[in-house]
């Protein structure tokens, strides 16, 4: 009989049961939640068992296949097919269950049958088998328990009373064999439902719970979804949420531990707990209503249950804001809020729940938006667990990596993905960490002091709000700002659609990239070259101006190095630190940007050269930069900057609108449209050490191209390597005819500039 409980809650959605199908933890002796149950394939045995039929020969019999022969004492059924004309005859007779001195149960015909699973007989234990179990309510078949609460057989088991289920499964079938009953047995792979918690094999049983009627609650909660008063993301999770609230089950709440919040029900000694029963917020209150209902001398009890501890955090949102007091300032206030961040793997155990709480009891979702983050994993991919030993200390990696840059590699991860944690990650973002530091100590060291007044206003004087301004800036600096005020409004869109690692990503390669390596080594040029106070000045405004707004851009997630950084940095007060975000940059055609882009190609095509030609790291290089009027002017006007990150001779750098006369004994490059440079080899190498070196490199190049080829002209290989093999050699026979040409016409570049040498 099932009994409605309103409870301290004030609502009618749970209901008691007096035997109800429950996931039954052996281990921890408590129910849980199909949630709280993993299954897993794992490798097992499938038993072929007779069962006689009734007043029949000895020929007459059902084999049935099983994994759990040890439930057979709770059998109540034995069923068919009903169009399964090999047990036909049957259908309507008994069978006699083994090892049970006679016991018969029915042999019933229904459709859930499988004909072809096993052999086509199902045995119905509706004590041990969710299935089993739904089928005896609607045939109204009797239950049987064979389990107790630990896991082992129980007196209806009969001899095996008191045996754990494993090891009664053993005994069973050495006496199926015995009595001549057992068939055979097989491997066979199943999902055997696991304890989340605890590791152990779920038993199915029948217990008296309390559950919650779910499927009103979750008609809201995918309502919200479906009107926007709900966003998940990623979006990808709307399916998933969706499913599960479409197929949900009722709730089983109750747990036989001894934390949570205790049952608020009171039984009356003496009284069917099932029939009379007290609804109270405390001991007290229960008293006092049951000496009015049942006079002075009543004797209750507490349900000795608790709630299942999800359930208690699915009323979080507002159970902690003073509810249910509804004028509750604290409620009025903050309920509901904004955002919910939180792990993907508890969709449903918590975020779900809550929605459906939340909309019950208040009327609204508790917040607009679900972010989901993923689960940190070992560098393998693996879930972390003592077993494997692969669990990684949190404190751990701070002390050896930094908190910032552990945070930073956790932020980068994917919205709802999985992140493998690796030591090359963390490595990287160090690295990353050091060289904002470093960067900071560089910006410091090269700014006026606070004392230096007139040097101070200088620096205050730049204003980079405007296009105007940013086009009467020297191209470096007009680009770097331009840049930066790109990436704000790039961050600022990926903020807004909660694209954390997007933003994470644009930040750290616009720091690395543009501004650490480019910008702030072309303003050595203006502080230590230039000679002019105010191309220093403007170059110590632009760093103080792109760094602080880097600053405030990473401070989210590396608040500790970027706060001590902003500390140090002097003006903070001053009209340069705006509250506001700027609002303004050159378009990706504008002509400025472009040219930029003309002169960053140049200095990178150069240091390429110098890389695939092993120049050393210290040596100076001479250039010729070849272009028409308009590219040179613009090009030539930052040729320290050119000369200083291409590693040239400032000496030795030549601009000119036709090639040089050594440009057949050049590493001729190709910038763009309208720009090229010439590289003399005689000062990149020695040419004729070079020249040996290439055909020593040739020969060895050559004679491994020649032996993969053989491999690829043997039948034999091609017919009887695998494919994937065979496709590996031929990429690596293409790549190495690349290789040899680029060698080859290297070498004859180089041959030709030896008697030029001498």
């Amino acid at each position: 009989m099932l009994l409605k409980l309103v409870c301290l809650l004030n609502f009618n959605l749970f209901e008691f049961s007096g035997s109800y199908m429950v996931n039954w933890s052996p281990n921890l002796q408590t129910a849980v939640s199909d949630l709280e149950v993993e299954h897993s394939e794992e490798p097992g045995t499938l038993f072929y068992l007779k069962y006689r039929v009734a007043g029949g020969s000895r020929n007459d019999f059902l084999t049935i296949a099983t994994t759990r022969p040890e439930t057979l004492f709770g059998d109540t059924a034995v069923a068919v097919h009903p169009e399964d004309e090999r047990y036909s005859k049957y259908i309507g007779r008994q069978a006699i269950v083994p090892l049970t001195f006679g016991r018969h149960v029915p042999i019933i015909a229904d459709k859930y049958v499988d004909k072809e699973f096993g052999t086509g007989v199902l045995k119905i234990s509706p004590g041990h088998d969710h299935n089993d179990y739904h089928l005896a309510r609607k045939l109204g078949l009797p239950i049987l328990n064979v389990m107790n609460k630990d896991g082992t057989l129980n007196e209806v088991a009969g001899l095996y009373s008191g045996l754990d289920r494993f090891e009664a499964r053993k005994k069973i079938w050495s006496n199926l064999e015995e009595t001549g009953l057992a068939v055979k047995k097989e491997p066979h792979a199943s999902r055997v439902p696991r304890s989340q918690r605890g590791g152990e094999v779920i038993e199915p049983l029948v217990s008296k719970q309390w559950f919650v009627t779910m499927e009103p609650l979750a008609e809201k909660a995918l309502h919200a979804l479906e009107k926007g008063e709900l966003t998940i993301l990623p979006e990808r999770f709307d399916k998933i949420y969706k499913h599960w609230l479409t197929n949900i089950k009722d709730w089983c709440i109750s747990r036989q531990l001894w934390w949570g919040h205790r049952i608020p029900v009171w039984y009356i000694v003496g009284k069917d707990c099932e029939e009379e029963y007290i609804v109270a917020r405390n001991a007290e209150e229960a008293m006092a209503k049951a000496n009015e209902r049942y006079g002075k001398s009543v004797e209750i009890y507490q349900d000795p249950d608790v709630l299942d501890t999800w359930f208690s955090s699915s009323l979080w949102p507002f159970s902690t804001l003073g509810w249910p007091d509804l004028s509750s300032e604290d409620l009025k206030k903050f309920y509901p809020t904004t955002v919910l961040e939180t792990g993907h793997d508890i969709l449903f155990f918590w975020v779900a729940r809550m929605v459906m709480m939340g909309i019950e009891f208040i009327g609204t979702v508790p917040f607009s938006y679900v972010y989901l983050h993923g689960l940190i994993r070992d560098a393998q991919g693996r879930k972390m667990s003592k077993t494997l030993g692969n669990v990684i200390d949190p404190i751990d990696i701070i002390n050896e990596y930094g908190t910032d840059a552990l945070r930073f590699t956790l932020s980068l991860g994917s919205a709802g993905q999985d992140l493998n944690l690796s030591t090359d990650r963390l490595t990287s973002n160090k690295a990353f960490t050091n060289k904002l530091w470093n960067a900071g100590k560089f910006i410091l060291q090269n700014l006026p002091c606070e004392r230096d007044g007139s040097k101070l206003v200088d620096i205050l004087t730049y204003k980079f709000d405007t296009q105007e301004s940013l086009m009467n800036l020297p191209l470096p600096e007009s680009w770097v700002v331009s840049e930066l005020h790109s990436l704000i409004d790039s961050v600022t869109s990926s903020y807004e659609k909660f694209f954390f690692g997007d933003a994470g990503r644009e930040i750290y390669d616009f720091f690395w990239g543009a501004f650490a390596d480019w910008y702030i080594e072309s303003s050595k040029t203006r502080l230590y070259h230039s000679g002019s106070h105010s191309d220093a000045s403007m170059a110590q405004s632009v760093l103080l101006y792109v760094f602080e707004n880097i600053l405030k851009l990473l401070h989210p997630f590396m608040p500790f190095v970027t706060e001590e950084l902003w500390q140090a940095l002097p003006f903070r007060k001053q009209a340069l630190i705006v509250s506001q975000w700027p609002q303004c940059s050159l378009p990706k055609n504008n002509k400025s940007v472009k040219r930029f882009e003309n002169l960053q190609s140049l200095i990178r095509a150069i240091r390429n050269a110098r890389a695939e030609y092993s120049v050393e790291p210290a040596k100076r290089i001479s250039a010729f930069v070849v272009g028409n009027a308009e590219v040179l002017g613009y090009v030539s006007s930052e040729k320290q900057v050119v000369a200083l990150l291409s590693r040239l001779d400032i000496q030795n750098v030549h601009f000119m609108e036709s090639p040089p006369d050594c440009a057949k004994h050049s590493v001729h490059l190709v910038v763009g449209d309208g720009l090229e440079t010439y590289l003399p080899l005689a000062d990149m190498v020695d040419v004729s050490v070079e020249t040996q070196r290439l055909i020593k490199r040739l020969s060895k190049m050559q004679a491994e191209y020649d032996d993969l080829l053989a491999r690829l002209s043997s039948p034999s290989f091609i017919h009887k390597a695998p494919e994937e093999i065979v496709r590996g050699v031929r990429e690596k026979v293409s790549e190495a005819m690349e290789k040899i040409t680029l060698t080859k016409s290297r070498l004859a570049l180089l041959e030709s500039s030896i008697p030029q040498s001498r």
